[in-house]
Order: structure tokens, then sequence, then C-alpha cells
């Protein structure tokens, strides 16, 4: 009868010690990932934005633009921002391209703006210039604008804004929702 007390005795102390244990235990209340939630999309650093421009009748010679700010938004200015400058009168077929510098090597970021097409879009707005702008490509439902057409008139000069917006879940085919991951106003001179 000893014995079943003791040992009854000794599981008791077990079960308590283990209550304690697992009381004691600090919460983490931090959500875990399934295996059917992808991961939160991070965020990344653009320093370098490309546009080149390819005349659709061969005559113009190619254009290819810049804007590089190394240590991204904010901090130091940009160490390049080029104009834009294209011919009068001529069809322009327009590639553009993002990447971060900053990384080495060098991040290509328009693989992944290709890659979740459905939660981007380029916006181009044309001011004070002879110039209209269609994107060429598709989501399978909205533009893009990682390819685009440039329509120029006579000589004029004025900016052109490109902005690129990020609208999961909320891409309409509109630049309204969404957050804004680059915004720039590049100089634009029709020769």
């Amino acid at each position: 009868m000893k014995t079943i007390q003791k040992i009854t005795k000794a599981s008791l102390y077990l079960f308590l010690a283990a209550a304690l244990m697992v009381g004691c235990k600090k919460d983490d209340d931090s959500p875990k990932p399934s295996s059917s939630t992808p991961p939160a999309n991070e965020e990344e650093l653009i320093t370098t934005v490309k546009i080149t421009f390819v005349d659709t009748a061969g005559v113009e010679p190619t254009v290819t633009v810049f804007f590089r700010d190394p240590d991204g938004d904010g901090g130091n200015a940009p160490t390049q921002f080029d104009t834009i400058r294209l011919a009068a009168n001529t069809v322009y077929n327009a590639s553009l391209e993002v990447f971060d510098e900053s990384k080495n090597p060098v991040e290509n970021i328009t693989t992944e703006i290709a890659q979740e097409a459905d939660e981007h879009i380029f916006c181009f707005t044309p001011t004070n210039v002879n110039l209209s702008i269609i994107r060429t490509d598709s989501d399978g439902t909205y533009e893009i604008g990682l390819a685009s057409q440039w329509t120029t008139g006579i000589a004029s000069v004025g900016t052109t804004q490109v902005i690129l917006k990020h609208q999961p879940g909320v891409k309409d085919g509109t630049c309204a929702p969404g957050d804004t991951d680059v915004e720039l106003n590049f100089v634009t001179e029709i020769q």
C-alpha cells in the first residue's frame, strides 16, 4: 500500500511540475505561416529605372534613359536623372526595367513585377509635351506598362510622370488604388 501511495504521490508531483512548466511557458502570439498562407510580400528597394525607346520605323536611333538613386527614396539626391529626348512625329516602342543596384549582384525587380503582373501597373502622364502613351502589355485582364507605345507630335518641352503602383487584390486598371512604389517626373523634350 505504501508503494502505491509513493507512486501516486510521485505521479502527482510529476503532473504538477509538468503543469507548472507548461503554464509558465511564454505565449507566442505571433501568427505562424501555414502551408496555404503565402508569405507577406517584402517591399523591394528600387534604386534604378531604365526606359528604352525603339523607333518603330527603324529610322531614329534607340534612346535609353536612366533614373538612379543608389540609396533609394530619401537620403542622398539621385546620381542620374536623364531627360527623355525623342524625335518629333515618331512612334516608339518603350520597354521599362526596374532594378535594385544596392545589391551585389544587382537585383532585376522587373522579373518580380512581371511575375506579379496582376498586382502592378505603370502609369504615364505627359504634361505640356506633345506626347501620347499607351500600355501595350497585359496581365490577362488589365494593362501593366512594362511595354508601352509613345507617339510624339510636334516639338515641345514638358514632363512625363512615371508611377509604379503596387495593387495586390485591388488592381482595377487605374492608378487610383494601391501603394506607390516609384514616382518620377522626367523632363521630356520632343525635338
